[in-house]
């Protein structure tokens, strides 16, 4: 027998080989209807697969998003295996879930596919489901993975059975499709009652631009028809609020090709949006006992050998500059903690400096692939708001939680209020992509369950999402679709000091290595900026907004009293503009609304004569005149964060 814990904390016992379908049996037979996988200590499992020692298990349907991650890979298993029905021949690369459905890297040899071609694999799709055919998972040695892949002649799933170690490899087969596969899936294919492909784009296998340019095709899948129909009302409504198409609107931001591809460029307004940012941020840090500091946009090989970024990131970094000094290399920085790990040995410490708080606005640069890049979300170039601590291990827990205040008070700031904090850990069954000891690792994690713990956030707990050197918290927001993005992190490391040899004198007068806390309330202003703009569809909170009011004179004789009224309001700092183009006030409203502009100011005959403006609030229309000093005391007002 086996004790069998759940999220509840209650024990059940059961005989050894219980599956997690059948303990939700036990439970209800509505349960196990929609029971999609488990969470098995910690991991994700086919909801089928035995259990044979005590354990924790959870488990998942279609409100938890570790379920729809496996529904969306078999629906990804499935369109495969409709693709192969209809065009035989067809060799498979990657297929994994991704953030909202699927995608499959698809080489049809010398077919044309395009979107037109959609309407025919949903359908097949459909088919295939209604046969619900189970998800089996089989071992396989290497040997016979190799010979399957090649007498079907897919060279790409032999290439990607070459990195695997014999004994670990694992087929799943479903219907008449069989791929490589580590799993988990779905029960069977019977669940996937709703099916829409998107889109198709090209993808360079293994992301190589000197591979073959593979067909990507992206789907999403639901189990009940109505989500379907909800899920394409809010990707409609997504492209009204996209931030690239509002960006050239409001003018905040482009791109030039002669400039270079994901590297942005911000407009006066944008700029002023992203100073205001930038200004907000850096207050809260002074008062929080931060430090301002600048550093390079270059740094030499060897600073990012010895943080171990070259090795992690060296394929994802632009290609080294070549001084004329025989074999001197700088780098773009992809990271400004090395830089900063530099500063804290510019001088001795004692026990009594820590901790050190050092924060910058840094821009790093990552060499993106082209067919990666997306608008402000996805860039070569950014600004991170990026802080690092450097701390004693007793100080760890308390500068953790300080950190977690000042990302919610940057989240309740800018109307973000929907949010979860999102543990992420080492990948346990690959510990060999992270740096530093067992001890060390498991300090850092248990600080940062502690600190979210008595925070009371609300959180959950991912293995494998852990950066090289620690363990982070991820805080995921959703937006006003309902859609989530990773916006603010904190990352607990002990093993940067201990690259960098930092060093602090203790109360016994011994050397100690300080601990560092890396964090990031926006994470980059470009891709905040960009989650900003849909979440509010560019009204952005008035404290914020540019532009945040315009004067519109009826006439060219009522210019004056418009200055008077923008001066006025300016040495409120309140920031405004006027619309002294010739055309009819009906014109000129219509166009600040169009511009989002929060407040019109219409200016006539009798305003001037009353010392009055005319308030129209962008949205709800006319709000009646007002004398310009009530006005702008309301402004102050309400601009107040």
């Amino acid at each position: 027998m086996i004790n069998i814990t759940l999220p509840d904390g209650s024990v059940r016992e059961y005989e050894s080989g219980i599956s997690p379908y059948l303990i939700a049996l036990s439970i209800s037979e509505g349960l196990a209807r929609n029971v999609l996988a488990a969470e098995v200590n910690g991991q994700i499992w086919d909801s089928t697969r035995p259990i044979h020692t005590d354990s924790k298990v959870k488990l998942l349907t279609w409100n938890d998003q570790e379920a729809k991650v496996t529904f969306w890979h078999s629906s990804a298993h499935l369109m495969a295996e409709a693709l192969e029905a209809l065009y035989p021949g067809t060799k498979f690369g990657i297929g994994p879930a991704i953030e909202t459905g699927f995608y499959y890297d698809v080489d049809f040899g010398d077919r044309e596919f395009s979107s037109d071609d959609f309407k025919q694999i949903e359908t097949k799709m459909l088919e295939l489901a209604r046969t619900k055919s189970e998800f089996i998972k089989t071992a396989v040695s290497k040997a016979d993975a190799i010979k399957y892949f090649t007498e079907k002649g897919d060279e790409y799933k032999l290439d990607l059975i070459k990195d695997l170690e014999d004994g670990s490899i694992t087929f799943y087969n479903q219907g008449n499709f069989t791929d490589l596969c580590r799993g988990p899936h779905i029960p069977n294919t019977g669940f996937i009652k709703a099916i829409k492909l998107m889109n198709v784009a090209g993808a360079y296998w293994r992301g190589d631009e000197t591979k073959k340019q593979l067909t990507r095709i992206y789907g999403v899948t639901f189990p009940k028809a109505s989500e379907l129909t909800d899920y394409l009302h809010m990707i409609e409504e997504a492209k009204k609020r996209d931030h690239r198409k509002l960006g050239r609107e409001l003018e905040l931001f482009m791109f030039s090709e002669k400039v270079g591809m994901g590297l942005p460029m911000w407009l006066p307004k944008g700029a002023a949006l992203r100073e205001k940012l930038v200004n907000f941020l850096q207050n809260a840090q002074v008062k929080s006992g931060y430090e301002q500091v600048i550093t390079p946009h270059i740094g030499h090989k060897n600073l990012y050998v010895t943080s171990g970024h070259y090795e992690k990131y060296g394929a994802d970094s632009f290609q080294p500059i070549k001084t004329p000094q025989e074999g001197e290399e700088f780098f773009l920085k992809p990271m400004n903690c090395p830089h900063h790990c530099e500063l804290y040995k510019f001088k001795p410490r004692s026990y009594k400096d820590l901790p050190v708080r050092y924060a910058e606005f840094g821009t790093v640069y990552r060499y993106e692939q082209s067919g990666e890049l997306h608008g402000l979300t996805r860039v070569r170039g950014f600004t991170q708001d990026d802080a690092h601590l450097f701390c004693r291990p007793d100080q760890v827990k308390d500068e953790f939680k300080k950190v977690i205040d000042l990302v919610l008070y940057v989240f309740k700031a800018l109307g973000f209020d929907d949010y979860t904090a999102q543990i992420s850990l080492r990948d346990t069954a690959n510990k060999a992509k992270y740096i530093g000891s067992e001890a060390n690792w498991a300090l850092a994690e248990s600080s940062i369950i502690e600190a979210a713990t008595e925070k009371s956030l609300p959180t959950n707990i991912v293995y494998g999402e852990a950066a090289f050197y620690g363990p982070k918290l991820d805080f995921m927001v959703k937006d006003a679709l309902g859609r989530k993005w990773q916006l603010g992190t904190i990352q607990v490391d002990y093993n940067l000091p201990e690259r960098f040899e930092l060093e602090y004198t203790g109360s016994d007068n011994l050397k100690h290595r300080p601990v560092m806390i890396h964090r990031a309330p926006f994470g980059s202003l470009e891709r905040f900026v960009a989650v900003l703009i849909e979440h509010c569809a560019g009204e952005f909170p008035l404290w914020l907004t540019p532009e945040q009011f315009i004067v519109l004179p009826i006439s060219e004789k009522y210019e004056d009293y418009a200055k008077k009224v923008l001066e006025s309001l300016n040495n409120s700092d309140i920031r405004g503009l006027i619309d002294a183009r010739d055309e009819k006030i009906g014109r000129k409203i219509r166009d600040a609304e169009v511009k989002k502009i929060p407040y019109m100011l219409i200016v006539g005959e009798k305003e001037m004569k009353d010392g009055e403006v005319s308030v129209r609030k962008h949205g709800q229309g006319d709000l009646g005149s007002m004398v310009i000093k009530a006005f702008q005391d309301q402004l102050i007002n309400e601009i107040k964060i």
